[in-house]
Formats: structure tokens, sequence, C-alpha cells
């Protein structure tokens, strides 16, 4: 019986670490650079002549494109905001003396910085679709303020205007996307895209 002990460590170590560097390997590439690495990809493997010429059927399949990432992005924005910082706030999960209040404050971390990175990818896919890219724009700023607040999270500093701006940036998203075609649901991420950013 002894022996087994440390294998079971082993296995359930090494099960959890291919869970994380699968998920990261999987959504790790958007976060890097402002072109997604499938986009560049996508780019690459398309004929020069293709790409240099301007015709209405290449630049539909571009928009609808766009609006795809978009919308997977921006939802799972949405997703990890709502289950991860708004519903654990209005719980009170975050109130000093909270039973289980560090690992939400660092899940909620984390979904901060993972909410933040999604919409900055959700606004650089949304520049492929004229509509959407207007419709977006007057929120860049909102999008901006959350860059520091997963961190305003994690320490527990955050207070209910800090997530009210979670919650209003994302809803003008979705009415954003709404409005252009491209309506957003939410989808919750897995914990290794979330901690994979």
């Amino acid at each position: 019986m002894p022996s087994t002990f440390p294998i079971r460590r082993i296995v359930v170590a090494v099960v959890l670490s291919c869970t994380v560097l699968v998920s990261t390997t999987a959504c790790g590439g958007e976060t890097r650079t402002p072109q997604s690495t499938s986009q560049n990809a996508a780019e690459k493997a398309a004929p020069v002549a293709a790409r240099s010429s301007a015709s209405p059927t290449a630049s539909a399949e571009r928009q609808r494109l766009a609006k795809t990432r978009f919308v997977a992005n921006a939802g799972l924005a949405a997703g990890a905001a709502y289950q991860w910082i708004v519903k654990p706030f209005k719980a009170g999960k975050f109130k000093k003396g909270a039973k289980g209040r560090t690992f939400a404050l660092v899940k909620a971390g984390l979904a901060g910085a993972f909410t933040y990175n999604r919409l900055k990818a959700a606004t650089e896919n949304a520049k492929g679709d004229p509509l959407l890219s207007k419709a977006l724009a007057p929120l860049s700023s909102g999008i901006d303020s959350l860059k520091d607040l997963g961190g305003k999270l994690r320490k527990g500093d955050a207070s209910d205007a800090d997530v009210g701006k979670f919650e209003n940036v994302i809803g003008g998203v979705k009415d954003a996307g709404q409005k252009a075609g491209a309506p957003v649901t939410d989808q919750v991420p897995s914990a290794g895209q979330l901690s994979g950013g």
C-alpha cells in the first residue's frame, strides 16, 4: 500500500500537466501578437494571387471569419467575467472572512486578466468587419480600463465599481455584436484556458 501512494501522485501530476499543456497550446497563440496565429497561418497558406485580388467573395469570407472569431473571443470573455468575477462577487465570496475567499480571489484575478485579453483579441477580430469595427470603436477605452483590474481582484482590493466595469464593458460588447449581426453568448472557459491566458 505505501508504494502506490507516490505512483498516484505522479500519475495525477502527469495528467494535470498534460491537460494544462494542451489547454495553453490550444488558446495561447492568440494572446501574444496583435494578429492571431491562426490568422497568420491562413494568410500564409492562401495563394499570393488570391490575397492580392479584391474579390467580393474573399472580402465576404474575411468578414464572416472576423465575426466568428469576434463571437468566440467575446463569448469567452463574457463567460469568464460572469462565472469567476460577477457571480462570486454578488455571492459575497470576496468579502473578508468568507469561506473559500482566497481561491475565489485567485480565480477572479485570472479571470480578469483572461477577460481583458479576450476582449482585446475580439477588438482585433472586429477590425475585419467594417460594421462590427464601427460598433465596437466606442468601447475601446472601456476595454482598456479593465487592464489592471485582474491584479486588483487577486489582491482583494476590487470594489463594486470595479466589478460594475466588467459588467458594463461586457454588456456593451454584447450589444455591439448584436447590432453588427454577431450575437455573443457566454462561454465559460475551462480552468486550463483561464490559466493559459
